[in-house]
């Protein structure tokens, strides 16, 4: 996250929360630590999950994240039309609009 500009309430929540903070940023690093998927397949899961919870700023993020990973932007796509039985199409439509933002 240090290399991409962090949004204004992330950057308040590190100055007045510093413990909680560095304690969620461990917890992303054991996670992806904890097995065999490859960074750009964790950044693809984690945007489809935010499509999911209708999160436009983490699936900004997130999609930045994976295509910084290696994922195209063809993949991006890929991940969030395969949530539409799941999510439904209104929050996969939501979530391609965010991630057109980020993939041009």
């Amino acid at each position: 996250m240090s290399e991409e500009k962090l949004p204004r309430n992330y950057q308040l929540m590190q100055e007045q929360h510093p413990k909680f903070i560095q304690a969620v940023s461990a917890l992303g690093k054991a996670v992806r630590s904890e097995g065999p998927l490859e960074a750009k397949t964790i950044e693809l899961i984690q945007m489809a999950a935010a499509a999911a919870l209708r999160l436009e700023g983490a699936v900004h993020s997130h999609a930045r994240r994976a295509m910084k990973a290696g994922a195209s932007p063809e993949e991006v796509r890929h991940a969030l039309i395969s949530i539409t039985s799941t999510a439904g199409f209104p929050a996969v439509a939501s979530a391609m609009s965010w991630a057109r933002d980020v993939t041009g």
